[in-house]
């Protein structure tokens, strides 16, 4: 898929067809940007010789990986590897889309310069793909962000919570589980505004002003979606065996020295 306009700067995006990828290709709009965004079967991010060959024949000034596959590490870090060389072989900006799952969960927040320590494969391969993206490509920027949900299109966690209070599924939201849920047209708006920032490189954490438990996020999506939030179901992590970060905060003090700020849950829901 690619949109063309005359006179316009390249960027490529893999996993264009995400939730965010598709929250960036309408902020590319306002960047001003041709984009081209091949689908998974056209381009492979597993295939180093397919990636190489659609990168160095565009030749985009700037490259948005964004494609992974939440159980899958050599779409993570292999796919990342291939990625990330092709765009330093052409003297592309990369920006590659990380996450807060690099760590393991502590009760005050991480900065930038923080060591990843993540204990669930996904993290482990994340903080892989962010190690290789450094050494392949020292200018890129890595864009960690936490639980994305949106408005006009929803995520799979505010689907969840639809089906929950509808009655098509169980699932009990955790109260000591914290994370710093961001709308993906912020970020989406945010990975534009990188693109012209060459001078900004390294990891760089992109994610909501606040911290909230899952259930009162749920109960945020709840309220939005016009149902009763009281009636949200509610558990906490620790009674329920699962091993998986707890408090997950992302200090974002560095992206708003670059102007970059993503609202909090109840300015972006507010009608």
């Amino acid at each position: 898929m690619r949109w063309t306009r005359h006179n316009k700067r390249l960027m490529l995006i893999t996993g264009a067809g995400g939730f965010l990828g598709r929250h960036l290709m309408m902020a590319s709009e306002a960047g001003d940007w041709e984009v081209l965004a091949p689908s998974s079967r056209s381009m492979d991010v597993r295939t180093r010789a397919r990636v190489t060959d659609e990168i160095t024949t565009w030749k985009p000034q700037v490259v948005v990986h964004l494609a992974y596959r939440r159980d899958d590490r050599q779409v993570i870090v292999d796919g990342t590897r291939n990625v990330a060389e092709a765009a330093a072989a052409v003297g592309a900006r990369l920006i590659h889309m990380s996450s807060d799952m690099v760590f393991a969960g502590r009760e005050w927040p991480y900065h930038e310069g923080d060591r990843p320590d993540a204990t669930m494969d996904y993290g482990r391969w994340k903080a892989e793909a962010e190690a290789v993206v450094l050494h392949v490509h020292p200018g890129a920027v890595m864009v960690r962000t936490s639980l994305l949900y949106g408005t006009e299109t929803q995520a799979a966690i505010q689907t969840e919570v639809a089906d929950t209070l509808a009655g098509r599924r169980t699932t009990r939201f955790f109260t000591d589980e914290y994370r710093c849920p961001a709308h993906a047209a912020d970020v989406a708006t945010a990975i534009v505004a990188l693109a012209d920032r060459p001078d900004v490189k390294g990891p760089l954490h992109v994610a909501g002003p606040q911290a909230l438990s899952r259930a009162d996020l749920a109960r945020a999506f709840a309220a939005w979606m016009g149902y009763d939030p009281a009636r949200v179901p509610v558990s906490s992590l620790s009674d329920s065996g699962l091993q998986r970060p707890g408090v997950v905060v992302l200090d974002c003090t560095l992206a708003a020295t670059h102007g970059i700020r993503c609202r909090s849950v109840e300015q972006a829901l507010a009608r």
